[in-house]
């Protein structure tokens, strides 16, 4: 099977399996949903995840004791 390289190579139009997903090698974040090709959104970086971190953390500290929870999740 060819090792794809480059997301330019694929179709985007074009549903794939789990086996072609396989075949691909290219820095791009993809996913497949239903077969059909997706472009993920870039990892968040360093300042959104202290940002985030911070704000669930002080979140929860306020809802300390309540009935009410922080779920943290990138």
């Amino acid at each position: 099977m060819e090792r794809i390289t480059d997301i330019s190579q694929l179709d985007i139009t074009k549903q794939y399996s789990y086996a072609d997903y396989l075949t691909w090698w290219f820095d791009d974040r993809v996913e497949l949903i239903k077969g059909f090709i997706r472009k993920m959104a870039p990892a968040p970086n360093d300042c959104h995840q202290k940002s985030s971190f911070n704000f669930a953390y002080a979140l929860g500290k306020f809802l300390k004791n309540k009935k009410c929870q922080v779920r943290f999740a990138p």
